[in-house]
């Protein structure tokens, strides 16, 4: 009954972190307003949180191992409430991205720890109960935009970051008692390697905002000088990874063929699920007039979509095999996107009026399918090639989302602000992405289609 208690209590804390990460999309068109920043600037409340989360992702599994993973979940939810109170009350955009640079640390390092802790106390248990712990961050997805909508409506945006602070801390107290104290193993965590990625993609994003700047001649300097310095650090982190004993990443995971396809299709897939699709609020919002709450159904429906496909698809993987799925989800996805480049106005069907609510929900359902539909592919496909390394290529892959969805937040506002019609801006962010997530298809053939203990049982 312990065991079952601390399990409760876990998930709760991982539902509610899904349900901060939509609702923060959801208030995003009032958050910009209310500080009257631009949307690059603003799009660091966003992007903030999949840039660090990608290298906490990374990092937790390692720390856990030698904090304990009692103390490491209880330190991100530390992390993840610390950094809600100062969202909250953060009295200007830059302390506001300070503040979701904290909680990211949390939110990040929630799910590495999470499975630690499952293994260790379900041991037979573990693989159902990680498919239920992931299946409940989708339900997070699912509510998170309708709490969302509904928070910011009537209390304010700065209510979605209050939501969690008494929430988690309720849902971590017994979490004291319940889990036990297990022992530190003697691992070596690479703290360089991590720096030099954070510092890689942090001067590299960075130098993607500072192009809406550069007007002048000195604004084009510093853009090229922060370029150059991603481009050291990466030497860098090559450099320090090939040497180290015990590295971050394993770079065989980066290089190989199979590995280097997965990862590509990983990142240009986190670029459409975490990235460009966060933007759905914002595009309801000012191409069509909707409301807080409205932006948010059609935000769930993208939820419910991708949900209802990753059950399914999940479910006939062995049979289906790898590239099938994502071949369709891929497809789907860029249609999803292609048609979103087009305004719905006044459409009939068979002579009745369709909404646009109707429409553009419609539109996000089908993007949510072809995301479902490719997830448990591009997850899984690779893995047989290095199954003691499974843990460690789900945490680059992990990274590569991340890092994907992050970068896409910075171009997509870099390009809201130069076009500066926000209807034509999201027409030429939707068409080039849907025939970007195009140019993945090659990378899918890259990949192996089925286990070889699917390939055994065939005969093959």
């Amino acid at each position: 009954m312990q065991a079952i208690l601390a399990y409760a209590a876990i998930q709760l804390v991982v539902l509610l972190s899904s349900i901060s990460s939509t609702a923060v999309s959801v208030a995003f068109p009032k958050i910009t307003e209310h500080y009257h920043t631009s949307l690059v600037l603003a799009g660091w409340v966003l992007s903030i949180y999949q840039l660090v989360a990608a290298c906490s992702m990374v990092l937790m599994g390692k720390v856990s191992d030698v904090l304990g993973r009692k103390n490491t979940f209880l330190m991100c939810s530390g992390f993840f409430v610390a950094g809600s109170l100062l969202a909250a009350l953060a009295p200007n955009i830059q302390l506001l991205i300070a503040a979701r640079f904290i909680q990211s640390i949390g939110g990040g390092g929630f799910i590495p720890s999470l499975v630690g802790i499952i293994v260790e106390m379900f041991p037979h248990q573990r693989q159902q109960l990680i498919g239920v712990s992931m299946g409940i961050g989708n339900v997070g997805g699912i509510i998170g935009p309708n709490i969302g909508g509904w928070l910011v409506t009537n209390f304010g945006w700065q209510s979605i970051f209050w939501f969690n602070v008494p929430l988690v801390t309720l849902a971590v107290i017994p979490l004291f008692f319940l889990l036990k104290s297990n022992k530190r193993t003697k691992v070596q965590i690479d703290f360089t390697g991590a720096g030099l990625f954070s510092a890689l993609l942090f001067t590299f994003m960075i130098g993607l905002s500072q192009v809406a700047h550069s007007g002048s001649g000195s604004g084009w300097l510093i853009t090229g000088l922060l370029f150059m310095t991603s481009t050291i650090f990466l030497a860098l982190f090559i450099r320090h990874e090939l040497k180290t004993p015990d590295p971050i990443i394993d770079l065989d995971l980066l290089r190989l063929k199979p590995f280097a396809a997965a990862n590509i299709y990983n990142f240009m897939f986190g670029a459409c699920l975490l990235g460009f699709t966060s933007f759905i609020p914002l595009y309801a919002v000012s191409v069509y007039g909707m409301t807080t709450i409205q932006s948010g159904f059609v935000l769930m429906a993208r939820s419910i979509g991708y949900v209802i496909a990753l059950f399914t698809s999940g479910f006939f993987l062995v049979k289906w095999g790898y590239r099938k799925p994502m071949l369709l989800g891929t497809i789907i996805m860029s249609a999803g996107l292609l048609l979103f480049g087009f305004e719905f106005t006044n459409v009939n069907i068979l002579g009745t009026a369709i909404s646009s609510i109707g429409l553009v929900s419609g539109v996000a359902l089908l993007i949510g399918l072809g995301m479902g539909i490719s997830t448990p592919a591009s997850s899984n496909a690779c893995l047989d090639l290095r199954p003691q390394s499974a843990s460690t290529i789900q945490g680059v892959r992990g990274m590569f989302r991340q890092s994907g969805g992050a970068i896409s937040i910075a171009i997509t506002t870099l390009i809201l602000q130069f076009m500066g019609n926000l209807s034509l801006g999201f027409k030429a962010v939707f068409i080039s992405t849907g025939l970007l997530v195009l140019l993945t298809i090659p990378f899918i053939f890259a990949m192996p289609d089925k286990d070889s203990q699917a390939l055994v049982r065939e005969g093959k």
